[in-house]
């Protein structure tokens, strides 16, 4: 068991007083078999008011609300989990599904609905065509399959860090041959969509202690990946990233169909255009055993 501590602050810096609007947070991670949450806070200045729901998802959204004008507005979370996930994970997969392809049961096409269709246009099959590379044969052994589209994307597209907003489209980032972990991300998923699997992307954060990880900063950062659902095994986490697959070093937060429903922070504020002139976002993530306050 590894005992982990996540800071994660977002500060924003206005030109004069402004009024913050409504603001979504995803910041409290998703409790697993292998992740275990021991605490989390949630501190915002000025001060709102807080009201916590779930999504359709499952994932803990705290709204938060305010009344007063600010030139700075804090976020900050201190989230303290447990972490046991195996660095060799064994899943036990269906004998009905242990082979590609598969037909999923009535119950799970019906649930899996959206998350097993395709989420961008591809009138011309492009993607179709650039995942059957991975299909050597049909049947054949389906964790393999999805472990080789994984590692694939991450041999053959090149990393790279974008700060900036927004997300490629699984083309885009074929085409262009680079993208961020949320770009590796999206292809992943719509890439086993195309085949007729159920995927959903995750948002959430990298532990990193060997510092060999990409995507990450120091001992950790945000990230984004993957999860496949395979009857047996269930949802199946693959990071194309770093070409791995399981839950060790990952830190789920939120799940959802498209990138755009997990954002850890969005809001407004009421003000002039250009008021906004500062957005800092700081992430640690660090074993607790050598946390510095």
């Amino acid at each position: 068991m590894t005992r982990i501590t996540i800071t994660h602050a977002t500060i924003y810096r206005y030109r004069a007083p402004v009024k913050p609007g409504p603001h979504r947070l995803m910041l409290r991670p998703r409790e697993t078999q292998d992740l275990a949450l021991r605490s989390f806070d949630l501190q915002i200045a000025p001060t709102a008011r807080i009201d916590w729901s779930h999504d359709v998802a499952g994932n803990a959204i705290a709204a938060a609300s305010f009344d007063a004008t600010t030139d700075t507005l804090l976020i900050r979370s201190v989230t303290t989990v447990d972490l046991t996930a195996p660095a060799w994970p064994v899943f036990p997969i269906a004998a009905s599904a242990a082979s590609y392809p598969f037909i999923y049961s009535d119950a799970d096409w019906t649930d899996l609905g959206a998350l097993s269709k395709p989420q961008y246009v591809d009138d011309a099959g492009r993607l179709s065509t650039w995942v059957e590379q991975f299909v050597m044969n049909r049947p054949t052994d389906t964790l393999s399959l999805l472990k080789d589209i994984s590692t694939g994307i991450g041999a053959q597209i090149a990393y790279e860090i974008r700060d900036a907003e927004g997300t490629q489209g699984p083309l885009d980032t074929i085409d262009l041959g680079f993208g961020s972990c949320r770009d590796f991300a999206v292809l992943l998923a719509d890439a086993v969509r195309t085949l007729g699997l159920g995927a959903r992307l995750v948002s959430g954060y990298l532990y990193d202690p060997a510092g060999d990880q990409l995507g990450s900063a120091a001992a950790g950062s945000t990230h984004a990946w993957v999860e496949v659902y395979v009857p047996g095994a269930g949802w199946i986490p693959f990071d194309p990233t770093n070409m791995s697959m399981g839950s060790a070093h990952l830190i789920p937060v939120a799940v959802a169909r498209d990138i755009s429903q997990i954002t850890p922070v969005i809001g407004s504020f009421q003000g002039e255009n250009g008021d906004l002139i500062a957005l800092d976002v700081t992430v640690r993530v660090e074993d607790e055993r050598f946390r510095r306050e």
